[in-house]
């Protein structure tokens, strides 16, 4: 019977088919989001499919706002065969943050939002809505007004 190996993939076809940079692969093996591949003969690296399908997941993982570190346990959990119970804990855990951040943008926009409205975007900058509420937002008690250090 004819047993067939998968050939080797050198790190460019890699990076090509999880659409990453030659550099990103190589950090990845630094920080131990993918295993150090074997190496030929010739002394280049000898990946498999599999590093193509971890690449991507890692891809996927950072694109919903996993960090690194994140990534790297869940992994980890992938290979030790943890439980559903941690990764819904991580992903609850990273939800809540996304939330926190959309709420934070959401303020910010409502405020951008009433500044602009509040400027009528023509004239010098005396009396500018903009500028006077931005310098309100770093004086402190001791300090003159900024609108007078910047004008």
């Amino acid at each position: 019977m004819h047993k067939t190996t998968a050939q080797p993939i050198r790190i460019g076809q890699v990076a090509q088919a999880a659409d990453v940079g030659i550099d990103t692969i190589r950090f990845y093996e630094r920080r131990g989001l993918l295993p150090e591949p074997p190496r030929s003969e010739s002394g280049y690296r000898a990946y498999t499919p599999a590093t193509i399908t971890r690449l991507r997941f890692i891809t996927r993982a950072k694109q919903l706002g996993f960090n690194l570190d994140e990534i790297k346990s869940l992994l980890a959990l992938q290979k030790r065969g943890g439980q559903k119970a941690e990764v819904k804990a991580m992903t609850h855990r990273k939800l809540e943050q996304v939330e926190a951040k959309i709420e934070a943008l959401s303020r910010m926009r409502d405020v951008l939002q009433q500044l602009d409205n509040d400027c009528s975007g023509s004239g010098d900058l005396t009396g500018c809505p903009i500028i006077e509420s931005l310098c309100e937002g770093v004086q402190g008690n001791d300090t003159p007004p900024m609108s007078e250090a910047i004008l």
